[in-house]
């Protein structure tokens, strides 16, 4: 039957029961305090349950005063010494009764708040607590209420729309415990209460499933079967710890199965060994069928840590171990993240730990799936990603990684992973040559010499049949070089070549891998190189030149990669395949991708693309050459002003060699030479002797574009910078007088540079070439030009200003020649087209002592006598 709510409704029933037991003050204290105070507490605790309190703290306060109450009722004696304490039968019999009503004030109360609110069974598990705290108080007595206030609860809950009870996971762990109790009765007790919580539960889950559904149109509440139909089931639960864990694993909801499998893992610390065995035999069971339906799992792989570590020789060691390895076939991810996210070098508990979670093969594709995961990071980097804040360490810096090396240092070598470290040799070998990379570079934790990257290198060689790769690398003292830096990229050439060498059968998925790599690519720059010296010493040794196409195009891609040793590594290696250019398919696309590199703000890419695509050139069939070669010759021009000599000098030189190449096709080039002839006349006068020794030798090549005769003036002997300009001058007056117009403006542009040598060679020539043509020039043209000498009029070099004063009066005479009638200038035009008179000295700037007896002398033609 459904106990009743016996409870004083009022004064006068309180006063009644007072005086009714007034009498056994004198003959039990202990039984009288014990009821008068309870009816006190009850009274307290009913009118704080009818105020107006907030919830929490109306809770808490008659949280504190059942323990009072608790503590004051079950540290009665027993039964059997109150009734010990009467001298007649009347005695023992009111001694009895007292002490009933005691225990019946005490377990109405508890049914009077759970009755107005399923929350309030928190209340019970807290009683479970206070009972283990102290083996003198009745445990019978204590499970007898409890269970009796599950049974109210569990038929009260049948009209509810909701069920509220958070605290039926822990109180479910306290139950089962006492279910394996040495006492019948006790046992008895427990199940039967255990089975009334499990009513609650399965009601609780129903609810949770049927939430965001509409109530049933009969508006039928969930009703709970009545005892009569399920007698046998707490019998079961008796003794059956199968059948508990079973039972509590299938009913429960996730967080509610949570709390019970933490429970139980906190009594495997406790003192009582019997308790800890039998809660870490429940703990196994549970999680055997049911841990994927636990949460919170990192809090408890860390609390099973954490214990280890206070205590390395725990009499349950092998039960937590366990429990890790059962979270692991479930849990993989998290359990092995856990596990990372510890101090390195890693102590012998965590060690402990991986071998728990290795030892589940099952699992093994999942555990070596996440490690690579974390081997993708970089240690020493600060976390800032949502996975990464939620992680447990205090420390912001991922170490991670090298905690994941030393891992794969104990889990390679399982034999139940050999097949999984076959499937990830390719994506395992990349990631440890990567973290060598990044310990290297970082020099992590040098003092102590933990390179597990390294050592976890060798173990997965090892693993996979590779010993002799190992040995190999070994002799050629590689492994012990990778911790320093500058060796590093040697390293990974070693290996590769090593591996290649012994011919490794793992060739064909590492190839594949490195290309798809390739292809998504990396997350950092600095991986790629790696990837890409990886990549191209295994194709060396298992391709002949030239690659196949799909992996050309990787190596297309690379040369105008953001990372500068990319670029040049690719750089580098197409520029070995010169010999067999015109077997390339895509030759044309791959000659473009060098000159996209002559863009590069890093001017060590520019010379490696410079002496790349020289290389190439030379080799390269002449239709194709042909066909790019104006782009190509374009392309250099901008290099001809590079603030770096170096690349001006090769810049230059290499523009003349192509021009030279491209003999028999000058007509396609006229427009790109005369576009970079003023640079070519300019750096004549450059500091640097490579770069005037590079402008000689391409203005020696232009001698038939320009109709140029005079090419001797470019030896050192004869050179001098006006003489030339002068030359050249005359030479474009009739030859390219059309282009004249775009030398001055392409000219202007070098007056405002911060070299001292480039502003005097540009006033001296653009004033030959104002000079010259002058008559092509409109009236806003020479407003503009006077406007650009103006400025170097107040020049800081004295001999820049003394030039520009020249140049400046010479576009004077052109303005002043100038006039509105629009007849007039077009017969001037005319007239200096036909009357052509080559220029003389203007500025006689470094001018020779002796000129006459020069080869530079300027011999009058026919045409100057006719002009006088």
């Amino acid at each position: 039957m459904i106990p009743k709510i016996r409870r004083p409704t009022t004064g006068l029933q309180i006063m009644q029961s007072i005086v009714k037991w007034h009498h056994m003050e004198n003959i039990a204290t202990c039984l009288w305090d014990a009821y008068s105070g309870l009816l006190g507490d009850q009274a307290m605790i009913l009118a704080i349950n009818s105020s107006f309190v907030d919830p929490l703290l109306q809770f808490e306060t008659q949280l504190k005063i059942i323990e009072s109450s608790f503590k004051m009722v079950f540290a009665l004696p027993s039964l059997e010494k109150v009734r010990e304490m009467g001298n007649s039968d009347n005695e023992k019999e009111d001694l009895e009764n007292l002490y009933q009503n005691i225990l019946n004030i005490f377990e109405d109360t508890l049914l009077i708040l759970v009755s107005k609110d399923l929350y309030k069974l928190q209340i019970l598990k807290d009683m479970a607590v206070w009972m283990n705290e102290d083996s003198s108080y009745l445990q019978e007595r204590i499970v007898v209420i409890i269970s009796r206030v599950l049974n109210f609860a569990s038929r009260r809950v049948k009209g509810y729309g909701s069920v509220d009870a958070p605290c039926l996971g822990v109180l479910a762990a306290e139950l089962s415990l006492l279910c394996c109790h040495n006492d019948p009765l006790i046992t008895q007790q427990a199940s039967s209460g255990l089975y009334h919580l499990l009513c609650l539960a399965k009601c609780q889950n129903d609810t949770e499933k049927n939430r965001s559904k509409t109530n049933d149109k009969s508006g039928n509440h969930y009703l709970m079967p009545t005892p009569s139909d399920i007698e046998f089931q707490p019998k079961v639960l008796q003794q059956d710890k199968t059948k508990i864990t079973q039972s509590v694993g299938h009913t429960l909801l996730p967080s509610l199965l949570t709390d019970f499998v933490w429970s139980l893992l906190m009594k495997l610390s406790s003192p009582n060994h019997i308790t800890a065995f039998k809660a870490s035999t429940m703990l196994k069971l549970t999680l055997e069928y049911h841990a994927h339906k636990v949460t919170m799992v990192s809090k408890i792989v860390d609390a099973i840590y954490k214990q280890l570590c206070e205590d390395s020789s725990h009499i349950m060691k092998h039960a937590m171990l366990r429990v890790i390895t059962l979270l692991t076939r479930t849990s993989p991810k998290k359990v092995i993240f856990q596990l990372m996210d510890y101090p390195v070098p890693a102590d012998n508990t965590l060690i402990l730990m991986w071998h728990a979670a290795g030892s589940e093969s099952s699992v093994a594709p999942h555990v070596l799936k996440t490690i690579l995961l974390i081997l993708k990071g970089k240690p020493g980097e600060i976390q800032d990603s949502f996975m990464e804040r939620r992680r447990f360490s205090l420390d912001p810096t991922n170490m991670m990684p090298v905690v994941a090396s030393q891992a794969l240092c104990t889990l390679l070598p399982v034999c139940s992973y050999k097949k999984v470290v076959a499937q990830f040799f390719p994506q395992l070998l990349m990631a440890l040559m990567l973290q060598l990379f990044y310990s290297s570079d970082l020099r992590l934790m040098t003092e102590n010499k933990m390179f597990y990257a390294r050592d976890a290198l060798r173990v997965l060689l090892n693993c996979s049949g590779l010993q002799q790769v190992d040995i190999a690398l070994k002799k050629k003292n590689c492994w012990n070089q990778f911790n320093q830096t500058q060796f590093y990229h040697h390293g990974v050439y070693l290996v590769a070549k090593t591996l290649s060498d012994y011919n490794f059968p793992q060739f064909p998925e590492t190839l594949h891998y490195l290309y798809k790599l390739s292809v998504e690519g990396p997350r950092r720059s600095e991986d790629s190189i790696i990837t890409v010296i990886f990549l191209t010493e295994l194709l060396n040794n298992f391709f002949k030149d030239p690659f196949p196409e799909e992996f050309l195009v990787l190596f297309r891609n690379w040369v105008n990669d953001s990372n500068p040793a990319v670029c040049k590594l690719s750089l580098q290696k197409i520029a070995s395949m010169a010999p067999v250019i015109n077997e390339i398919e895509n030759v044309c696309s791959l000659l473009i991708s060098i000159l996209d590199a002559f863009l590069s703000k890093d001017k060590t890419v520019i010379i490696r693309a410079l002496i790349t695509l020289r290389r190439l050139l030379v080799k390269l069939d002449k239709v194709t050459y042909s066909s790019l070669c104006a782009r190509i010759a374009s392309s250099y021009c901008p290099l001809m002003d590079h603030s770096n000599a170096g690349i001006r000098s090769m810049a230059i030189q290499h523009f003349g060699e192509l021009l030279r190449d491209m003999s028999q096709y000058t007509w396609m080039l006229n427009d790109v030479v005369l576009g970079g002839l003023v640079p070519l006349i300019l750096f004549l006068e450059d500091t640097e002797t490579r770069v005037v020794q590079a402008c000689k030798y391409t203005l020696a090549v232009c001698v038939s574009e320009l109709n140029w005769p005079t090419s001797y003036l470019l030896k050192d002997e004869f050179y001098n910078f006006e003489v030339v300009v002068l030359n050249i001058c005359n030479s474009l007056l009739t030859s390219h007088e059309s282009y004249i117009t775009d030398l001055i403006s392409d000219t202007l542009g070098f007056l405002r540079s911060s070299r001292v040598y480039l502003r005097r060679a540009s006033v001296i020539l653009i004033g030959y070439l104002a000079k010259l043509g002058g008559h092509l020039l409109l009236k806003d043209e020479i407003a503009v030009m006077l406007e650009a000498i103006d400025r170097v009029l107040r020049d800081e070099d004295p001999v820049i200003r003394e030039l520009a004063e020249i140049t400046y009066k010479i576009f004077q005479e052109i303005a002043h020649r100038l006039t509105t009638s629009n007849l007039k200038q077009i017969f001037r035009r005319v007239f200096n087209s036909i009357y052509t008179k080559k220029l003389k000295p203007l500025y006689k700037y470094n001018w020779p002592d002796n000129l006459a007896g020069s080869p530079m002398r300027i011999k009058e033609t026919k045409n100057d006598k006719a002009m006088q």
